[in-house]
């Protein structure tokens, strides 16, 4: 049918000239020009290139959608050159769009740079009239079909392009089935298809005002830009946010002629992946669906067969589909995701990508592809993410404890039997564990996760409307659909534990419940527990248990032990050749032994920040420090001091020991003091309920009056940190000298204590060197004392943007810079933190004014420039700087990538997050290829 299409390989990448060339046909692209025609334009170009059978068509450029989101109107050139890429496609398939005897119709498909599964829209069947119809039916021998496609087309147009409600049309289609007597689409044939048309038209006109368009021309163009206004649409932009993918890309426009999979039995549609995209593992998967379109395959509105069953309806096209399989995962040299559709037994390849993928997965596809040869360690350590690692750290159900429970068939029949029995069993479409009250719309799962419930969102099967709704969900559940359905492939990009296609539960939406196979109904508001790794679906919450990634760095799992089908072999993989490649030292945030015990066992070489005020809690210590507050004399604050010595000594002491060996910087004490005062409003009540009971208490009426007289307007930016050391004799010294003779204790006892002393929230060199001064000579004395040689270097945070930007006078007195992200966010935005994410964080987030939190990645042109700023400065004055980081920020992917373009030395993050820094380390590295700025 289409033995006409030619197979050109362009090997340079074309660029926009003074001339703008905005339609491309399939035979100019490749796939290296995904920024210009998307990623499917540019794949469906390189498979023609391939020579495979993709139907003919043309691509409209993101340039030509970027110039009608900018202007409100096409580029005035548009019209006439896709109507030269339609002459020529006419030409080709000898026939016209829309022909009343024999019409050409096409498909108008959207197509951005980053995959955007079911955000954008896709009308088919583009051509089809009053007039066409009848010709279609001739040409194909089949009225069913004719009208099936045609009914589709208002369907979808009416949806997409005319903005008609959908459920209206979905309503109209049910009650023709009902009708009928039926629940498939399939038993409704051509005279009830015809009345079905009918009823479309009908509701079109009701609510637009006008007919449905009859001109094809004038379809094709109101779909076009019905897809390129998709580009803003909310799901679209709530889509972008969630996978940070940028807002000025634009969407390319694929129209391309129709084959169609509603022939009959010898025909329809399928989605294929050439490995498992939930587990990684090797085999034939994907879906199928006979006598369908493609996008019900997508929507899961019918389940699916498995892919390996086509080899039984239609061998011929399953050896050949396997053949293109392998083709393109040899081309690609990774996961490959297929749309094909198969037209009376003909083969045609619609789109081809490189597929999404759970976290396990992407690791352990890397490590096989490496096995193959197919890629080196380099670029299997760049294919996977810190964010994946992430995933595979949360814990998993404790299969043991949910096996002991009593499924339905063993006599858990009583709807109030098993607390945790399991009810149904799914499609495991993307892995995790999670728990939650069961919801049945987006906006409840929206609105619940608001309030801080943990939600499950229950659905027939999803649509891109319920994007919210899946992204506020701890995971999703539907009863239809497959591993290929919207529900699985949004939730494997997002990283959401989903299971499909479980059959025996009769969601009722409307209801707000669903009832299970043996009569069990649960109802909004009832705990779930669904796990994605297996498909099962339990009542109630299903206890966890850590994963076996997570045992892997506790040391309980031996990285070659065969669990999970080879993951944490994989994992112990990429982690080696990851802490090969990286240069950044990865440090813990860890204030106690247990944290930096922890810390080690996960990667940790070295503390970069213990919190010293984190050892001042408990009710005791909390007593010390406000009599150190309370003291209005040098004999009372010397006495109180004197208790908290030995104190904070013994803490530094089992830090040492648990690091023996590695760095341990620790910060003096930072916070302001009412912290460690009770409750301003607690403790007048308290205070008056004692006068009024003629019984008043001295000591609370002196903390009454030290909590007034401490208390700011604003105390993050009031008497902390240094401001603290200059102000209150003692304190700091206090603090050193237990860092140094607890390092004392443990050099004599052979150890390897290596501790560095850090002044926060320095503004000024003048601050510094009075407290560093103060710093040096306490050392000297415990040295002089314990006739042990202390090396212990003295630095200091920058994380006030003065700092930053006098940090080459800092440097002077300073021999370490450990950048604290945290409060130099907050101090460059004249944000606080704890205010303005509870309050207007999420219209920023909304309209565009982040992309993320800058509390969450560092904010590069901000924030990052102050630090890049600070690095040139200090190094400038001390070669040898140390530099490091040890906000929140250390522990996220793209801030640690940041962190190694600016050339520091190490990044410091919560135990918990160690593994993920280090990968990240690793792949900034690759990433570079040395290109830092030491």
């Amino acid at each position: 049918m289409f033995s006409g299409v030619r197979a050109t390989v362009r090997q340079e990448t074309e660029t926009v000239s003074a001339e703008q060339k905005f339609v491309y046909d399939f035979t100019e692209g490749n796939r290296d020009l995904k920024d210009l025609l998307g990623g499917k334009g540019a794949n469906l170009a390189e498979m023609t290139n391939l020579g495979l059978p993709v139907p003919p068509g043309f691509t409209i450029t993101t340039e030509a959608c970027k110039v009608y989101l900018e202007t409100g109107t096409e580029p005035a050139p548009l019209r006439a050159e896709v109507s030269a890429h339609l002459d020529a496609l006419e030409q080709r398939m000898g026939k016209k769009l829309g022909d009343a005897a024999d019409p050409l119709l096409v498909s108008v498909r959207s197509g951005a740079k980053f995959s955007m599964p079911g955000m954008m829209d896709t009308v088919l069947n583009i051509g089809l009239s009053d007039a066409s119809v009848a010709g279609l039916a001739a040409q194909s021998g089949n009225d069913r079909f004719a009208w099936d496609s045609y009914r589709r087309l208002i369907q979808m147009f009416g949806k997409t392009v005319l903005g008609v409600d959908g459920d209206l049309f979905e309503e109209a289609l049910e009650a023709a089935k009902t009708a009928k007597g039926t629940e498939d689409d399939l038993d409704l044939g051509a005279a009830d298809l015809e009345a079905v048309v009918t009823t479309f038209k009908g509701i079109v006109r009701a609510h637009t005002g006008r007919d449905f368009p009859q001109d094809p021309r004038e379809q094709m163009d109101l779909a076009v830009h019905a897809v390129f206004d998709s580009w803003n649409s909310d799901r679209a932009k709530l889509y972008r946010r969630q996978e940070r993918i940028p807002g000025d890309l634009a969407t390319a426009v694929n129209i391309c002629s129709m084959v169609f999979g509603n022939l009959g039995a010898d025909s329809g549609t399928g989605v294929a992946f050439t490995r498992d995209p939930a587990s990684g593992h090797l085999g034939v998967y994907g879906d199928y669906l006979q006598n369908a379109q493609g996008e019900d395959v997508v929507a899961g509105i019918r389940n699916t067969v498995q892919l390996a069953d086509l080899e039984g309806l239609d061998r011929v096209s399953y050896e050949q589909l396997m053949s293109i399989m392998k083709t393109l995962e040899g081309h690609y040299k990774d996961l490959c995701d297929i749309e094909f559709t198969i037209e009376r037994g003909k083969l045609w390849m619609l789109q081809t990508r490189v597929g999404k993928r759970t976290a396990a997965a992407a690791f352990r596809i890397a490590v096989q592809l490496v096995d193959e040869g197919v890629i080196d360690l380099d670029e299997a350590l760049h294919r996977v993410t810190g964010g994946q690692l992430a995933q595979l750290m949360f814990p998993r159900f404790d299969t043991d404890a949910v096996d002991r429970t009593p499924s339905p068939q063993q006599g858990a029949s009583s709807p109030k039997a098993g607390r945790e029995a399991r009810v149904a069993w799914g499609i495991a479409a993307s892995p995790g564990a999670a728990v939650g009250k069961a919801v049945f719309d987006s906006y409840t799962a929206v609105k619940w996760s608001r309030s801080g419930e943990q939600v499950i969102l229950v659905r027939r099967e999803t649509n891109p409307d319920d994007l919210d709704g899946m992204i506020a969900a701890e995971g999703i559940l539907t009863s239809r659909g497959g591993k290929t359905s919207h529900a699985a492939v949004v939730a494997r990009g997002m990283g959401k534990t989903c299971v499909c296609g479980a059959e025996e539960l009769e969601v009722d939406t409307k209801k707000r419940r669903f009832t299970t196979a043996d009569g069990r109904v649960v109802e909004e508001g009832d705990l779930i527990s669904i796990d994605g790794s297996t498909g099962k679906v339990y009542l109630g919450e299903v206890p966890v248990v850590p994963s076996p990634v997570v045992e892997y760095f506790e040391g309980t799992l031996h990285a070659g032990a065969d669990e999970e089908g080879g993951l944490v072999q994989a994992v112990h993989r990429i982690m080696a050749h990851a802490d090969v490649r990286r240069r950044l030292v990865v440090r813990a945030n860890a204030d106690n032994a247990d944290d930096a015990n922890r810390a080690r066992r996960y990667g940790g070489q070295g503390i970069g920040l213990c919190r010293t005020e984190h050892m001042f809690l408990g009710e005791e210590r909390r007593k010390e420090v406000e009599h150190l507050i309370l003291a209005d004399n040098d004999k009372d604050r010397d006495a109180a001091l004197s208790v908290l010595l030995p104190l904070q000594k013994n803490d530094f002491v089992e830090l040492f020991q648990a690091m023996d060996g590695l760095p341990v910087t620790v910060r003096l004490l930072d916070p302001p003091l009412h912290e460690f005062l009770p409750d301003i409003t607690e403790l007048s009540v308290r205070v008056a309920l004692a006068e009024a009971r003629k019984d008043p208490n001295e000591n609370d009426l002196r903390l009454l009056q030290a909590v007034h007289k401490l208390h700011e307007q604003n105390p993050m930016l009031g008497l902390r940190g240094v401001r603290l050391g200059l102000v209150i004799p003692g304190l700091f010294a206090m603090q050193v000298r237990a860092i140094a003779e607890a390092a004392a204790e443990r050099r004599r006892g052979g150890g390897d204590p290596r501790p560095e002393v850090m002044i926060p929230l320095v503004g000024t060199v003048q601050e510094l060197e009075i407290v560093r001064d103060e710093c040096e000579q306490v050392l000297a004395e415990v040295a002089a004392a314990t006739g042990v040689n202390l090396r212990i270097k003295l630095g200091t945070m920058i994380e006030l943007p003065r700092a930053a930007l006098t940090a080459g006078q800092i440097a002077e007195a300073a021999e370490f810079f450990s950048f604290g992200t945290n409060d130099l966010t907050q101090t460059v935005w004249g944000f606080s933190r704890d205010d303005v994410e509870a309050s207007f964080f999420t219209a920023y987030l909304e309209k565009g004014i982040f992309g993320v939190s800058p509390f969450e990645t560092i904010d590069r042109d901000g924030v990052g420039a102050l630090i890049k700023h600070a690095v040139r400065e200090g190094r400038a004055t001390r070669p040898d700087l140390k530099l490091g980081i040890c906000g929140e920020h250390g522990g996220d992917p793209e801030s640690v990538h940041f962190f190694h373009e600016a050339g520091l030395d190490y990044v410091s993050c919560s135990p918990f997050r160690i593994p993920v820094a280090r990968l990240e380390a690793g792949r900034a590295a690759i990433e570079t290829a040395g290109s830092d700025s030491r």
